[in-house]
């Protein structure tokens, strides 16, 4: 029987969401200490280190070049083939990265939640800047594939961080259902792997999306990747390359619907994540 004047250990957030957000720029150095230990810890003991950011959505682009290019022959927005699929791989592998390391980001952290009070916030947030660092040495591939196609990008190239924003946002919302509700549901750490394997073949990543028929191409921009896709080879391609702007609006409404329900979901569950995990 537990004596009545025994200490307890209180884990006490913020008391209102104004200090909540200051609270996230306190523990800034804690944010940057997180992100830098996931870094060095996700290519620890391998052989050929950071590499495998740069092995990984090659192989994939190597793959889809060979299926849909050469022997489908589906039309490649005017520029190389391989170009046009990588156009799309740098923003589906951020995406998909970012929804796989989120989902895990809280429960690898369990004894950090349990004993001291953070802005929860800041894990997750972590998790995405980890996938953001895959997400420029990928870059590499798509300079190096540049070159050895003497393929020069238009001026569309310097809208080319608003699609970058874009993708961080989609990737940050979704990260943070999932992160939610992972901590409450453990099957997700099983339906996460599946959501990402179904929306590589359902997203433009191999092909282009201007092979979708018009009729179908508003419904197929619920799927919010899709307008972030097309914004990169847009960006990034020019010539031929264009943006189906209803779809485009649709899928920037939907990505900015994802991340602001995502907040509100995660701050809403959040007090109770040092109980539950």
């Amino acid at each position: 029987m537990a004596k009545p004047n025994s200490p307890e250990l209180i884990i006490e957030a913020g008391r209102t969401e104004r200090q909540y957000w200051q609270d996230l720029w306190r523990y800034r150095e804690l944010f940057y200490f997180l992100a830098w230990r996931d870094i060095l810890v996700r290519y620890k003991q391998t052989i050929i280190g950071i590499a495998w950011a740069l092995i990984r959505p090659l192989l994939t682009m190597l793959v889809f070049t060979i299926v849909f290019g050469n022997l489908a022959k589906l039309p490649s927005e005017g520029a190389p083939y391989p170009i046009m699929v990588f156009a799309g791989m740098l923003p589906w592998q951020f995406f998909a990265n970012a929804l796989a390391e989120c989902s895990n980001s809280l429960i690898s952290n369990s004894n950090l939640i349990s004993k001291v009070y953070f802005p929860r916030l800041i894990i997750p947030a972590s998790a995405v800047i980890v996938s953001f660092v895959d997400f420029m040495i990928s870059g590499i591939i798509l300079l190096g594939l540049m070159a050895w196609y003497n393929f020069i990008p238009t001026w569309r190239i310097i809208t080319l961080p608003f699609f970058i924003a874009i993708a961080f946002a989609a990737s940050m919302g979704a990260g943070l259902w999932l992160a939610s509700l992972n901590v409450k549901y453990r099957d997700f750490r099983y339906i996460v792997p599946f959501i990402v394997q179904f929306g590589l073949y359902i997203s433009p990543v191999g092909f282009s999306s201007t092979i979708v028929p018009e009729k179908w191409r508003l419904l197929y921009s619920l799927n919010p990747v899709v307008g972030v896709i097309d914004g990169f080879r847009w960006a990034i391609l020019g010539g031929e390359s264009k943006i189906y702007f209803p779809g485009f609006l649709l899928s920037l409404t939907l990505v900015g619907l994802i991340l602001g329900t995502g907040i509100w979901y995660f701050r809403k569950t959040e007090k109770t994540f040092a109980d539950v995990i």
